[in-house]
Formats: structure tokens, sequence, C-alpha cells
């Protein structure tokens, strides 16, 4: 080997040096950052004839694990939805307020329960009759407020279905396009782990709005699969996900038509989107939700019957009636029924009504048995009425051995596809505390399953980082070796350069 062989190699493996320092550079300044998988330069021997020619500098690549890598973007989405749910469902329970503290459902119902007691004693009192329409309006507003919450965090999950489906379109998009240029420069021989780690970037993005996975082509593209099995286009310019603003009004549902799915190139595939932030919404907007308005529905109409069967029409719609169940779906006659619910006018306007009555009841074998209102004039002391609220528009029977009929919780919602989770309660006072245990004990369950996920995700996070993510005291080691190896090269360029000087001036000029 020559001298200026020898001259050539060291040239090249400094090049080679300062390209790994490069590298090295880039790793520690974006040891921060989020997603970021080192880069490792390639290189390879150099031989002609058998004879050694120094290195070639390759392509840089990334340490990566595939396997983790998919698993840790499934737990953000998991993550990401239990979140959502969390936010919605806790909104909830600062409106269902804190039980035994006067402003819950519960214990509304129990105040006019007390206060009816009250007027037992004292008929004739109409502090004490004001007071009753007082604690009946409450109530009422009470219910208003849980079914305006339902239907705030339902518009709310639609409003976010429309920004995630943007979000996604969006996603997708950018890892086509970095697609295309991670193709151009492998097709050059160019390295391509700066694009690739901003893809999987892209692609952490869409894993919190849906379950994706990916698959690697040999031209070093990827295909987006969902874990329903949907591919997902990458290179539709205009995004492949779409969905229509709406109004998710009480009686409005995905399952009767009436709401809008999330479409796939046309195709509705709401059905198929599950977990992350996309898969949440659609279950807030379409069954979680729905559900909650169902029961409270169901319960202002058990409510509103059960005193107006007694003869004290004291609840009512806008129009002055107390809703009927009908169907097929049983409850179209009264769905949003609680978000309009309200004491009837002409008791607001003549509280005397809470002892006198509203109207004869027709006795019947199977519900109330037969009442007389208190005439005009009649007893001041008349406390038929008040009694009967008590013993049976407030408790289990409808009248001495006649068991009060259960309300409905199953076939419930605008599509009659929806069921309560709770079993069925005769009182009021039950069906009160059923619903609202039920909603919190949702709300808890998500809380401690969001608990338990992000401490998983943490773990899978930080392990992902330990495998592919910057190790300082790695990078540090490297710097080391390589200011020795490059000081070595200088060495044999100097002392190549330093032959070939005593070479040149001994041939005569």
């Amino acid at each position: 080997m020559g001298i200026g062989a020898a001259l050539s190699i060291a040239t090249g493996a400094v090049a080679n040096i300062e390209h790994q320092l490069a590298l090295v550079s880039q790793n520690v300044a974006n040891a921060s950052t989020p997603g970021y998988s080192t880069q490792v330069g390639t290189q390879e021997s150099v031989t002609a004839g058998g004879i050694g020619m120094g290195v070639r500098t390759g392509a840089t690549t990334r340490l990566t694990d595939a396997a983790l890598q998919m698993q840790t973007q499934l737990q953000a989405g998991a993550v990401a939805g239990l979140t959502t749910q969390q936010t919605a469902l806790q909104a909830l329970d600062a409106v269902h307020g804190t039980p035994g503290q006067g402003n819950d459902l519960p214990s509304l119902l129990g105040d006019l329960s007390n206060r009816f007691s009250t007027l037992l004693n004292q008929p004739d009192n109409q502090t004490a009759q004001s007071a009753v329409v007082g604690a009946a309006s409450t109530l009422a507003s009470g219910i208003n407020a849980l079914s305006n919450a339902y239907t705030a965090q339902r518009n709310a999950a639609q409003g976010n279905l429309v920004n995630e489906v943007a979000s996604a379109n969006q996603a997708l998009s950018q890892i086509g396009r970095l697609g295309d240029q991670i193709l151009s420069l492998k097709v050059a021989g160019q390295s391509t782990a700066d694009l690739e780690n901003q893809r999987d970037a892209a692609v952490n993005t869409l894993s919190e709005l849906l379950n994706v996975k990916t698959l690697a082509v040999p031209n070093g593209d990827i295909l987006v699969l969902t874990s329903s099995g949907l591919t997902l286009p990458t290179r539709n310019a205009a995004g492949p996900f779409s969905i229509a603003n709406a109004n998710a009004a009480p009686g409005a549902s995905y399952a009767s038509g009436t709401l809008p799915g999330v479409l796939l190139n046309g195709l509705d595939v709401t059905k198929q989107i599950q977990g992350g932030q996309l898969g949440a919404n659609i279950a807030l907007r379409d069954t979680n939700l729905p559900t909650y308005q169902a029961e409270l529905d169901e319960f202002s109409q058990s409510l509103a019957s059960r005193f107006s069967g007694q003869g004290l029409t004291l609840f009512t719609d806008p129009t002055g009636a107390v809703p009927s169940v009908s169907g097929p779906p049983l409850q179209s006659a009264y769905l949003g029924f609680a978000l309009t619910i309200q004491v009837n006018p002409a008791v607001t306007a003549n509280p005397s009504l809470v002892r006198d009555g509203t109207q004869a009841v027709v006795g019947s074998p199977t519900g109330a048995s037969a009442f007389t209102p208190n005439p005009a004039g009649g007893p001041a002391g008349f406390s038929a009425l008040i009694a009967r609220v008590l013993h049976f528009a407030l408790g289990p029977n409808a009248q001495t051995g006649v068991p009060q009929p259960a309300p409905n919780l199953t076939g419930l919602g605008p599509a009659g596809t929806l069921s309560a989770p709770f079993g069925a309660t005769q009182a009021l006072a039950d069906f009160a505390s059923a619903l609202v245990g039920s909603q919190a004990q949702d709300s808890a369950a998500v809380s401690s399953r969001l608990q338990t996920e992000s401490a998983v995700q943490t773990s899978l996070t930080a392990k992902l980082s330990a495998e592919t993510g910057v190790n300082m005291d790695t990078e540090m080691a490297s710097v080391v070796a390589l200011q020795n190896a490059y000081g070595i090269n200088a060495r044999v360029i100097s002392a190549a350069q330093a032959m070939w000087t005593q070479l040149l001036a001994a041939v005569p000029a």
C-alpha cells in the first residue's frame, strides 16, 4: 500500500468520523424530543482486489422496536379515550351534586316528601302549601339541569367528533406526504431517519384519536390499519374521513338516523371505530349519555304520572300534560321530558291544590284507588290527597296491596335500543338513588381505569425510551471513541503529508 492510498483511507475515515459526530450532536440535541429515536450511522469496509481501501459511510438508521412502539401507541389511545370519558363524566358529577348535601336528585325528592309531611299536619297553612310548590319547583329545576348537562355533553361529543375527524385527516395526510419523501430519498440511497421520526410522530397523533397499527412495506412506506381491520388511505388530499355537523338534542340519535355517522370514503364506519378520542366520543354521544337521558326521562315520567294518578297533577310538560308510555319505541312520547318538566302552572297559581287535588281518580284494581278532590269551600283540614301522595305517589304501592308499575328499564331511548344497568325499583326514592348511584359508579370506574392505564402508559413509554431513546452516557462514550479515532487518523494524514514533502524535497529541481 502506498502513501497515497494511506492518505486516501485516512481522509475517508476522517469524513466518516465527522458524519458520526454530527449524528451524536443530532441525538444529544433531541434527547428530550418526544418520540425521537436515536440515529445510528452505518459503515462498511471497502476493498479492491482483496486490499483494504478504507471505509464507506452508509445511510443513517434508527434504533427501533416496532412491537413495543405499537403497544405504546395503542396504550396512548386507551388513555386518551378514558381521559375524554372522564372529562365528560366529571362535568356531570358536578351537576349531580354531593349525595346528602341537598342538591342531588334523591335529596331534592326527599325535600318534597318532607314538605308534604309538614303539610299533612297543617293542611290549611298557606305557607306550608307554598313550600310544597317551591320544593316541587326546585326538584323540576334540578331535573332540568341534569338533562341540560347531558345535552351539553352530547353536543360537546358531537363537536369533538367533527374536530377529531379533521385531525385524523391531517395526520393521515402528513403520514402520506412524509412517506412520499422517504420513498424518494431511499431510491437515492440517502438517509430517511429524520423523516421516519416525523412520520412516527404523526402516527402517534393518529393513535390518540383511534386504535391504529402500522405495517412496514419493504420500500420504506407503511400501511395504516384500524384495530377492526380498516385500511386508512394516507394519500387522499381531501382526507378520507368525514362527519356532518349536528345538534345532539335529547330526541336525536345515531341509531334512529337523526345523528350523522363517521364516514370513510363515503361509507359509514362509525361502529368500526374503536378506542382513542373518536371511539370515546362516539360512545358518549350514542350510548352513555343517551342512556343517562333515557333514565332521567323515565324517572320524570314516573314522577309526573304517579302524582297525577293519585289526583294531583303536580308535574307536567310545557303544554300542561303528563306524557304517557306509548311507542314503539316506548319512550317516544316523552323523549327529553326531563329537559322540560315543570310544576303545573295551575298549581303554581293556586298552591292550595296540593291539599285539594286537581282531578278525580276512578279507582282501578291494578292502580290507584278512587279519589274525589276537595271541592271549593270544602274542609280547610282536608288531608286525604296529602296522605295519598305520601303513602302511594312517593311509595312503592299504588294503593294498599297493589305495587306500583315498575319503571321501564329496557327498550329506552329514541330507537328503543338502550337499557338501564340497574334493577327494577318501585318507590321513586329508590329509582332516584339507583339512577344517581349508577351514573356515579360509571364515573368512578372510568377514573379508576384511567389511573391504571396511565401507569401502564408511563411504564411502556419509559421502556420504549430506554430502548430507542437517546442515552447520554452512550453518546458521550461515542464522542470519546470518535475523538481518539479522529486523532489517530489525523496523525496518519500528517505523517503521509510529511512523507510526501520529504519525497518531493529529495527530487532534484
